[in-house]
């Protein structure tokens, strides 16, 4: 089968398409023809050294869509199409694959209503906007932001929130053409942060108030800006840093409100929280509350070019790679 590997872990000249076989299924495994993989800033990661203990040659790609070709006794019948994400491209071959063997607690139904391209790049960004939000206890009616309109996790809160019921759910851009773009799509709580400041615009939209909860998938300056906008109590979870891996912050913001910063991973959260996630997100995905954003896609040979297109051109939407 045809396979996207990184054959080490110097750039975007190391993925190369390889033949490999086909993987056999083995217990709690389930055979998925990809159609479509989605492009993460952890494959760039990977991809670019950044993490010791991944071993070449890999194939990448955490997340995806696909067909139920071997169900091997699980509850999923053949030809079910089903999205996953887990460890794939990271500590085993993953998704820039035409195959792949995915452990079923892994996956999830695609509703109807969800084409496989859109399904492909969600997984990653939705179940930690689901996981987030419940570890940070959000109730209706609360604010919450959720810098980056036009990245995967920021949106994807962003949208989570305003369909759980969230008083304002807002979001930034550091590009005035972004900006424009996300009130086209329906997202009016938008801080263009080319022309506006982080706190004046949350504190602005929220008539003083703040944010009760803050997801920060960027790190860097915007980590600590948004760390200042913190209501009475309120809490900001880190688990990302594109902006940067160090922010500085003013102790003052956790002390005075009684507010607190705690970190997020994904893959180290237990079975049942995933399992409570995907019904969620299968719950809004079908009603049509969510509707995930694809900028672009490229043909499977074209991986490296739809890594930095994703990682360099920082596109309003996900990268997905069709097969």
């Amino acid at each position: 089968m045809r396979a996207m590997r990184a054959e080490g872990f110097r750039g975007y000249g190391d993925l190369k398409l390889a033949d490999i076989p086909k993987p056999h299924v083995a217990d709690g495994r389930v055979l998925v023809r990809i159609t479509a993989a989605g492009v993460t800033p952890l494959d760039h990661t990977i991809l670019s050294g950044g993490y010791p203990r991944a071993k070449a040659p890999l194939v990448l790609g955490s997340e995806g869509a696909g067909v139920v070709e071997d169900a091997n006794g699980s509850d999923f019948s053949l030809g079910a199409r089903v999205m996953f994400t887990g460890p794939y491209g990271v500590s085993e071959d993953g998704a820039y694959s035409e195959y792949l063997a995915v452990r079923k607690d892994n996956l999830c139904l695609i509703p109807a209503n969800i084409d496989d391209v859109s399904a492909a790049g969600l997984p990653v960004a939705y179940l930690t906007a689901h996981m987030t939000l419940g570890l940070a206890g959000f109730q209706a009616g609360q604010t919450v932001l959720a810098p980056a309109i036009g990245g995967s996790v920021g949106n994807a809160v962003t949208q989570l929130a305003r369909a759980l019921g969230a008083r304002h759910a807002i979001s930034t851009t550091t590009s005035h053409a972004k900006a424009e773009q996300a009130r086209t799509l329906g997202f009016d709580e938008v801080i263009d942060l080319s022309s506006d400041n982080l706190g004046e615009g949350v504190y602005r939209t929220t008539q003083g108030y703040g944010s009760d909860i803050v997801i920060d998938a960027i790190g860097g300056d915007i980590l600590s800006d948004a760390l200042g906008t913190l209501a009475m109590g309120g809490s900001l979870t880190t688990l990302g840093y594109a902006a940067g891996r160090k922010s500085t912050i003013d102790v003052t913001d956790l002390i005075w409100k009684r507010a607190s910063i705690k970190s997020f991973s994904l893959f180290a959260q237990p079975p049942e929280m995933w399992r409570s996630a995907w019904k969620a997100i299968y719950a809004v995905l079908e009603s049509g509350a969510v509707k995930p954003i694809v900028a672009r896609t490229f043909p499977l040979e074209d991986a490296a070019e739809a890594l930095r297109h994703q990682i360099e051109g920082r596109p309003f939407g996900r990268t997905v790679l069709k097969m």
